[in-house]
């Protein structure tokens, strides 16, 4: 998946700053911080939502790739909620109120690129491409970030700009 957070970029966020560990969405789902313990219902959503994922983050990540297997997509997962701890970066499941359906992630990372105090991107599994889900997440993730974290330039990245005009920005120094 992603690399890992540079120690420059730690002191992304104020101390003291305490991250959301369960947010209400619109419509019956809600967010949390991801861990390993989410593999079992994490690794089928990616792997089966793989193509579409790869056309979002391939270029950028790397991720997912075509032969990820469920041990590394544990470790990724661990090294998520270990980043969450240490507010390095914060990666949230998308999940369903009985905690059955792992649905899509948000991420909410240090900026790679100039011009932004923070990189947020988003994704659903295919089912709910296109659908009420990932249209609630679409308004709702902004105003949260807006409401919630200490954000003053969030970069939606995919939303506010594509992808590839994202990895066209400088890099930060």
């Amino acid at each position: 998946m992603r690399a890992t957070v540079s120690l420059a970029r730690m002191t992304w966020l104020p101390d003291g700053f305490a991250h959301p560990v369960h947010v209400e969405i619109p419509g019956g789902c809600h967010l949390r911080p991801i861990s390993g313990a989410d593999a079992p219902l994490d690794y089928p959503a990616v792997m089966g939502s793989r193509e579409r994922l790869w056309s979002i983050y391939g270029k950028a990540w790397g991720w997912p790739s075509e032969t990820m297997t469920y041990e590394a997509n544990q470790a990724d997962l661990e090294r998520h909620a270990h980043e969450i701890e240490a507010h390095q970066s914060f990666n949230y499941t998308v999940e369903n109120d009985d905690r059955t359906a792992l649905l899509g992630c948000v991420y909410i990372d240090p900026p790679e690129k100039a011009g932004a105090d923070a990189e947020i991107s988003w994704w659903v599994v295919d089912s709910e491409a296109g659908g009420g889900l990932e249209r609630s997440l679409d308004t709702f993730v902004p105003r949260w970030i807006a409401e919630v974290w200490p954000f003053e330039r969030p970069r939606f990245v995919g939303r506010d700009l594509s992808w590839d005009e994202w990895l066209a920005l400088p890099d930060l120094v």
